[in-house]
């Protein structure tokens, strides 16, 4: 069998896995938060959430193979696996480590986008360019004074590929475009606690809830295209949600 044809029943079995994986995940983030620094519960909470973050984009990863994906899609997917593990570690060089994987993967989807995706029209795409650009230098503008100063550099640096990547994923589609959306804002809420902003109650469980979302929809958005990659060549423009 061809590995990059699809196996439909490969691939609802590691979907289930993945959403399973990520509601546990999530649950067990709620219960840490609510459970306070100790006790059984808290415990329990904990082991879940460590021992499923780093299992999350692997499964998913494999999903998309089995869907026909191109091994570059589970490439990014991986590279995320390896940052959210180094995330896991603490300290500033797990976690520039961390955002050096995370921006490979960003580089992968961008070769994605530039490969299968449909220029949108050159109006949707300037004014849709300046209000990312916008966007992020508002944003590092706004973070800088509350930023560590060895990590200003690389979180602007790396803000700036990331914008990139969310602008780039509009060419393949509504739901990676939301995807995109999705991975900026979680990466975004991250920044802000660095920068010690106030925070929502149980910060990490809505940095992941919108990683996972934004990874599954960046997925699920490029596999629209990955399978018909004529058809993304040749169709028109699509409308896009931003």
């Amino acid at each position: 069998m061809n590995p990059t044809q699809p196996r439909p029943r490969a691939a609802r079995a590691l979907l289930l896995a993945f959403a399973a994986l990520a509601a546990v995940h999530l649950v067990a983030l709620l219960v840490r938060t609510a459970t306070g620094s100790g006790g059984g519960a808290h415990a329990v909470a904990d082991a879940a959430v460590l021992a499923t973050k780093p299992a999350l984009m692997p499964v998913l990863a494999g999903y998309a193979l089995t869907r026909g994906g191109p091994p570059l899609m589970a490439g990014a997917l991986l590279l995320g696996c390896c940052g959210d593990t180094l995330l896991q570690i603490g300290g500033d060089l797990p976690f520039l480590l961390g955002m050096a994987a995370f921006a490979a993967g960003h580089v992968c989807y961008l070769v994605l986008f530039a490969r299968r995706g449909t220029a949108p029209t050159r109006a949707r795409t300037a004014s849709a360019a300046g209000a990312y650009a916008v966007a992020w230098a508002v944003l590092v503008a706004l973070l800088w004074p509350g930023l560590p100063a060895d990590l200003r550099g690389p979180v602007a640096g790396y803000s700036l590929l990331l914008t990139g990547m969310a602008f780039g994923s509009l060419r393949a589609g509504p739901l990676a475009a939301a995807g995109g959306l999705l991975f900026l804002l979680s990466d975004t809420l991250i920044a802000t606690g660095i920068a010690d902003w106030p925070q929502a109650p149980a910060p990490q469980f809505w940095v992941m809830l919108t990683y996972i979302a934004g990874q599954a929809a960046l997925t699920a958005g490029l596999l629209r295209t990955t399978g018909h990659p004529a058809q993304a060549a040749t169709t028109g423009p699509q409308p896009v949600r931003v």
